[in-house]
């Protein structure tokens, strides 16, 4: 997700619940809110081809992504995996703290220390960083404002694709802001494609490339004992995506490809028992079916 404000969303966990945890076989998938409030557009001006029917199944789906006059209330969420091995992969940064490249327009500061801290992970607990994408509100907590690693024994897997997007295009904020300090730490792990980050005896931990909400946008798919859990990352930013994946979201680069991403991961997702875990949505887990495409 990324954009720009017409005024910032307030921090705060009023609402939503800090953790949750979904356990799959050998694995632990624990829910983090960094941060939770209104988005700085309406549902109508964030999104592009939805009926009032779409609006009405999504409402069902997600009723807590409804606020008054057609606000947009979203939460900020990273989710740690706890490896079978011992320590713990997370998914995604979060806003970051004050200073960071989101507080233009996201609710900073996030509480990810704080949910790690409940969650009983420690920072150097953490062997992998997973950073679906290099927008602004998923890698906050990567590094400080004054550049060091927030996890000093992680590797940091990024999309190859992804930077060099920010590259080409000549990006000011991220690039400065986590990749350079990453790559001067030597935690920067640039892949190429789907990659296993983890295995057990009937599943694993890997890397999915879903492109199109950003050029080098990765998903995270945990499997184990005939079932999953698929880390969406921006792939669905709205219930409204799940129930009308055609759908379009102001923010995507290319809005063709992320359509066709959309709705491929969730039909691949309807194929296996699935449990989605969203980004954005204020419910962190539903069934893959719910939805009801």
């Amino acid at each position: 997700m990324a954009g720009h404000p017409a005024g910032a969303a307030t921090s705060g966990s009023g609402g939503p619940a800090p953790t949750v945890t979904r356990r799959l076989g050998g694995f632990e998938v624990v829910a983090l809110l960094d941060a939770h409030g209104p988005f700085f557009l309406t549902m109508d001006e964030a999104f592009d081809g939805a009926t009032e029917h779409d609006w009405d199944r999504a409402r069902r789906v997600d009723p807590g992504a409804f606020g008054p006059e057609r606000t947009w209330n979203l939460d900020f969420r990273c989710f740690a995996v706890r490896l079978p091995s011992g320590g713990y992969a997370l998914v995604d940064a979060g806003v970051g703290p004050e200073g960071s490249p989101a507080s233009a327009w996201a609710p900073v500061p996030g509480e990810l220390p704080l949910r790690l801290a409940e969650a009983g992970i420690r920072s150097g607990d953490v062997r992998i960083v997973v950073l679906t994408h290099l927008h602004a509100d998923h890698a906050g907590w990567s590094v400080s404002p004054e550049g060091m690693p927030y996890f000093p024994n992680a590797r940091y897997v990024v999309q190859r694709t992804e930077i060099s997007a920010l590259e080409r295009n000549g990006d000011e904020t991220i690039l400065p802001f986590v990749v350079e300090p990453l790559r001067d730490s030597g935690q920067l792990d640039p892949v190429g494609g789907g990659v296993c980050l983890a295995r057990t005896a009937r599943g694993g931990l890997m890397t999915v490339p879903t492109p199109g909400h950003t050029p080098g946008h990765q998903s995270v798919l945990v499997r184990d004992h005939g079932e999953q859990i698929l880390i969406t990352g921006d792939v669905l930013v709205h219930a409204v995506q799940l129930v009308a994946p055609n759908v379009a979201y102001r923010f995507e680069a290319d809005p063709a490809l992320a359509r066709r991403t959309r709705r491929a991961l969730l039909d691949a997702a309807g194929e296996w028992p699935t449990w989605l875990a969203t980004a954005h949505l204020t419910r962190p887990f539903l069934r893959a079916e719910s939805g009801d495409r």
